[in-house]
């Protein structure tokens, strides 16, 4: 039988994720599955909580727009956990805005994993309808990115 995230915590998966966020020099670090997640932070801070798939910010409930187009064809969601970032540095203007037109291949994105930038790139031609992300939001997987028609 599974336990509960919310009873238990696994000790070896925080001792993990705190060598984790240690040997990358993070802030914070954040793993989950099976519909709970666990976030570690620098200072010893700890929490376990269900999963919300969507988010617009952390541990805030998806609005309206998200759950209407986490089962739309046109919805683009992470393929990993990470940060967010919409250009290729910070003096650089966006990959894209809504309203632009891409086309199948061009990046619309970048997430940072473990210090590398992989970008997330249209799947289809089409225009970019809304972004449901901010600039250096941390996302899971399979969270909404974007909308393109």
């Amino acid at each position: 039988m599974a336990k509960s995230p919310k009873n238990e915590i696994d000790e070896e998966l925080v001792k993990n994720l705190t060598r984790l966020l240690e040997e990358n020099n993070l802030t914070e670090i954040e793993y989950g599955r099976d519909g709970w997640h666990i976030r570690v932070g620098r200072g010893g801070g700890v929490t376990v909580s269900e999963s919300r798939r969507g988010n617009l910010e952390p541990d805030a409930a998806p609005g309206p727009e998200a759950s209407s187009a986490a089962g739309s064809p046109n919805a683009v969601t992470s393929p990993m956990v990470g940060v967010v970032f919409f250009g290729p540095d910070p003096d650089s203007p966006p990959f894209v805005k809504p309203g632009d037109e891409v086309a199948e291949g061009q990046t619309l994105l970048l997430i940072e994993a473990m210090k590398v930038f992989n970008p997330i790139t249209a799947p289809k031609s089409g225009r970019v309808t809304e972004i449901l992300v901010a600039n250096g939001a941390p996302v899971e997987f399979g969270e909404l990115l974007l909308i393109l028609e």
